[in-house]
């Protein structure tokens, strides 16, 4: 097994370190191991896409707009 270090701010490892009981380690290896998981299944699906860049691109800001016109309705219904 490969050895790996990173960084993580001292907030969060104070919290980490009050939890003695976790393991850590196994912890972001799973987060690793399911993020690596999740990027393989997308490369399947993209590379089976006919969409261009200029498609993506299209369909995103749809998204993105009707997610802040959902999110400003919600704040607009709270008030």
């Amino acid at each position: 097994m490969v050895n790996m270090t990173f960084a993580i701010p001292k907030d969060l490892h104070s919290k980490m370190k009050l939890r003695s009981d976790v393991r850590w380690s196994e912890v972001a290896r799973r987060a690793i191991a399911e993020r690596i998981e999740d990027l393989e299944v997308m490369d399947k699906i993209c590379s089976k896409s006919k969409l261009t860049k200029k498609d993506v691109n299209e369909i995103s800001e749809k998204i993105n707009r009707s997610v802040a016109k959902r999110f400003n309705e919600n704040i607009r219904n709270r008030h």
